[in-house]
């Protein structure tokens, strides 16, 4: 059961971004299997409508685009009564675009990264926050990456956009000293879902040789993990979980020879 509630009996409610596919429609069939209001936000209104009929009518289709500052206010400052008081904010949209090297990158593909994984989940969290501080209860989880902490070939943008996250949900925790308000950044390493398709704008093939031999994190693995960290005692607070699938490790120093 849920240990983050609006009062001692209505069920709680939980904003999911990015809600569509991957890890957020995983996130909110788990919390909606266990009686949560769920607000589904997402831009891609024909999925968010077939999850919200598949949910029930415990789910809201919010459709929504994290990157318009205006338009994330306005759709928070307007929701039903019903599903007003968010005690579980879920900072899932967001995506890695390109895997070329810095010098070769495409600046809309960077400009679509910061203004995802950042912009939009600032604009998000500012607009949820103010009735969690005013209720003194609630539970930030943002979905960061390892990316954030361990660099690779091609990401750039993508882990420095991660590694923001990390830092801004430490500082929230500092902001937040004295509320009764949880955050936690999940960061999960490789997970099959339509991730690398995005990434490599639309070759499914080349996505699928990213997981080719090896056993990835599914959406469902996530989404039991967000699950967990919401569901502890309300005294309990996860700062991090930072979580990879068995076959994935660390690499040794890369050293270029003969430099």
């Amino acid at each position: 059961m849920l240990s983050t509630t609006t009062n001692g009996s209505a069920p709680p409610v939980v904003l999911v971004t990015g809600a569509s596919s991957g890890f957020g429609a995983a996130i909110a069939r788990r919390f909606s299997a266990a009686g949560a209001r769920v607000i589904l936000a997402a831009r891609r209104h024909e999925r968010l409508s077939a999850l919200a009929a598949e949910l029930g009518g415990s789910a809201l289709a919010l459709p929504l685009d994290v990157r318009d500052r205006e338009g994330v206010a306005r759709a928070i400052a307007e929701l039903p009564s019903e599903f007003a008081d968010v005690t579980v904010l879920v900072n899932n949209a967001g995506g890695a675009f390109g895997l070329e090297p810095a010098h070769e990158a495409n600046l809309d593909d960077w400009d679509a990264m910061v203004d995802t994984n950042i912009k939009g989940l600032l604009y998000v969290t500012r607009a949820i926050l103010p009735g969690m501080v005013a209720r003194d209860r609630g539970h930030v989880v943002n979905i960061g990456s390892v990316a954030g902490t361990y660099p690779y070939p091609g990401g750039n943008v993508y882990g420095a956009a991660k590694a923001f996250v990390e830092q801004f949900s430490l500082n929230l925790r500092a902001d937040l000293a004295g509320k009764r308000i949880r955050v936690t950044n999940i960061e999960p390493g490789m997970a099959e879902t339509e991730f690398s398709v995005v990434r490599f704008k639309g070759d499914e093939e080349r996505a699928k040789n990213v997981y080719k031999g090896m056993t990835p994190l599914s959406a469902e693995d996530i989404a039991e993990t967000v699950f967990w960290c919401a569901s502890l005692p309300v005294h309990v607070n996860v700062n991090r979980i930072e979580l990879m699938a068995v076959m994935q490790s660390f690499a040794g120093f890369s050293v270029a020879r003969g430099g």
